[in-house]
């Protein structure tokens, strides 16, 4: 059974593009297109890993990752943030990773791998 991946982006061509990339590597994909949208998705299906950008409109993503508990997170921002923003960011237990975007697909692929693993 392929792990599922939810895709939270409010820019579509990012999530098909992460999309495409994902189900190349085998992983079921899930897209929401912001927070909210997020949010009633896990209420439907529980994924694996969320991969969430952070600057969305709608909700705060601070907000929507307080809600998230038992589901591991990945954040996804083209901004670039100090590393002291990166750990106030990160501080809650289910926030995995940091992806930088734009990314390099085999970064992406073998950090998903190793955070699915865990």
């Amino acid at each position: 059974m392929p792990k599922t991946i939810l895709v939270v982006d409010d820019e579509e061509d990012i999530r098909e593009s992460v999309k495409m990339i994902l189900e190349v590597n085998g992983y079921r994909v899930i897209e929401a297109v912001d927070g909210d949208d997020c949010l009633r998705k896990i209420r439907e299906e529980k994924p694996d890993l969320i991969l969430l950008d952070i600057m969305m409109p709608g909700t705060p993503v601070s907000e929507v990752v307080k809600q998230i508990k038992d589901i591991k997170i990945a954040f996804m921002s083209v901004v670039r943030i100090s590393d002291a923003r990166k750990k106030g960011l990160c501080a809650q237990d289910n926030i995995v990773d940091f992806f930088q975007k734009p990314f390099s697909v085999s970064d992406l692929i073998e950090r998903i791998e190793l955070i699915l693993r865990e």
